[in-house]
C-alpha cells in the first residue's frame, strides 16, 4: 500500500466524478473504491448521486480513501476534490463544474482537445489538467469511456494500482459479461498511457472557483401556492448531444423518400420537415434535415430506414459542416 500523496484535514484523498447516465460513472466509482479498499488495504467509501436512472440525466460519483487507521465517518458529497474527473466535454462548462478545485487538484477531462485549449475551454484557474480522448478509445475498442478514464485515473493518481484495478474489472465484468473483459482491459491500458498532463500555476487568467453553498431559495415565506408550476418545462432548449456514445446517424437526402418512418420512430423529434409542391402539383411534406441538438444517438432511425438514407457513422469522423447542416446529398460528403 502506497502512502496517499495528499489528504485534507480529515485525512481523506477525495475524488469527484461528473457524468450523465449511460457512461458508467457509478460503476467506475464502485470499482475504484473496491480496488483501493479490498486490493490495496486503504480505508474508504463511495456512493453516487443521481435522479432518474436513464441515459442523459446528471450523475455524480464520489470516492474517498484514507489510511487504515483512519475511521470513515463522512458520507457527504465531495466539495473540494483532489481529483475531478469530467466524463464528457459537453458537460464540462456546466455551472459549478470546477467548484472547489484548487492548485492541488488534478482535473481529468475526456476530450479531443490539446491540454492548453482544454484549459481555456474549462476556464481552469490553476491545478494539473489531464486530457485523454476516452471516447475515441471506447469507440475503437467497442467499450465505454469509464474504463478508459479509470486507466487514466490510476496512472496519474500516484497511489492507485493498475494491477488492482484490472483485477477488480475482471471480477466485476466477469460475473455477467466475461466476453467483454479483454476489450475493457485493453481500453483501461490505453487510457493509462494515451493522455497528456500539464500543471498550471495561478496566473490570474481565470478566476478561482471556491466551493460555496447557495442556501435555500424557497421557504415558507416565498413558496408558490401548492400545485402551481411557475416555469413550465420546455425541451426546445434541451441539448442531448452529451448523451451520444460516439456514433451519429447521417441523413443522405439523395436516397430519402420522405416516407416518415424515421420521424415516427425517433423518440426526440430530431427531424425537420418543410411543405413543398410535389411533382403532381400537390403540397407534400419533405424531410429537410436532422437536428443534432436533440439527437442522443440511439440510432433507431437507422434501423427503421429501409432505403439506407440513414446510416451510422463515428461522430468524430464526420465533418462539422455535416453536423451543422444536418444532412448530406451524397455519402462522400461525410469525411
Amino acid at each position: 500500500m502506497h502512502k496517499l500523496p495528499i489528504t485534507n484535514k480529515l485525512g481523506f484523498y477525495e475524488i469527484r466524478m461528473a457524468s450523465i447516465g449511460g457512461f458508467g460513472a457509478n460503476v467506475a466509482g464502485k470499482m475504484l473504491a473496491e480496488a483501493g479498499v479490498l486490493k490495496q488495504g486503504y480505508n474508504g467509501s463511495n456512493f453516487s448521486s443521481y435522479g432518474s436512472e436513464k441515459k442523459g440525466s446528471p450523475v455524480s460519483a464520489f470516492v474517498r480513501f484514507c489510511a487504515p487507521d483512519v475511521n470513515v465517518r463522512v458520507n457527504a458529497p465531495v466539495t473540494e476534490p483532489h481529483m475531478l474527473v469530467i466524463f464528457l466535454e459537453a458537460i464540462a462548462k456546466l455551472p459549478g463544474m470546477l467548484s472547489g478545485v484548487t492548485e492541488e487538484t488534478t482535473v481529468i477531462l475526456n476530450t479531443h482537445m490539446d491540454v492548453d485549449t482544454a484549459r481555456d475551454y474549462l476556464g481552469l484557474a490553476a491545478g494539473t489538467l489531464v486530457v485523454v480522448d476516452a471516447m475515441k478509445i471506447a469507440v475503437e475498442e467497442k467499450t465505454r469511456v469509464n474504463t478508459a478514464l479509470l486507466g487514466t485515473m490510476a496512472a496519474v493518481s500516484g497511489f492507485l494500482s493498475q494491477d488492482a484495478l484490472k483485477e477488480m474489472m475482471r471480477e466485476t465484468f466477469g460475473k455477467k459479461y466475461p466476453q467483454t473483459v479483454p476489450a475493457n482491459i485493453k481500453t483501461f491500458e490505453r487510457g493509462s498511457s494515451e493522455y497528456v498532463s500539464k500543471k498550471f500555476a495561478y496566473d490570474g487568467k481565470y478566476s478561482k472557483t471556491p466551493f460555496t453553498r447557495s442556501g435555500q431559495k424557497l421557504g415558507y415565506l416565498n413558496q408558490p401556492i401548492g400545485g402551481v408550476i411557475p416555469a413550465a418545462g420546455n425541451s426546445m432548449f434541451k441539448d442531448l448531444s452529451a448523451s451520444r456514445s460516439g456514433y451519429v446517424p447521417v441523413l443522405n437526402r439523395g436516397k430519402c423518400t420522405s416516407c416518415g418512418e424515421c420521424d415516427i420512430t425517433c423518440p426526440d423529434y430530431c427531424f425537420e420537415w418543410q411543405e413543398q409542391t410535389g411533382k403532381k402539383g400537390k403540397p407534400e411534406m419533405v424531410l429537410q434535415k436532422l437536428n443534432y441538438q436533440y439527437c442522443k444517438g440511439c440510432l433507431r432511425c437507422v434501423l427503421i430506414c429501409k432505403f439506407e438514407a440513414l446510416t451510422t457513422h463515428v461522430e468524430y469522423e464526420v465533418k462539422k459542416s455535416v453536423i451543422d447542416n444536418g444532412y448530406v446529398n451524397d455519402i462522400k460528403e461525410i469525411a
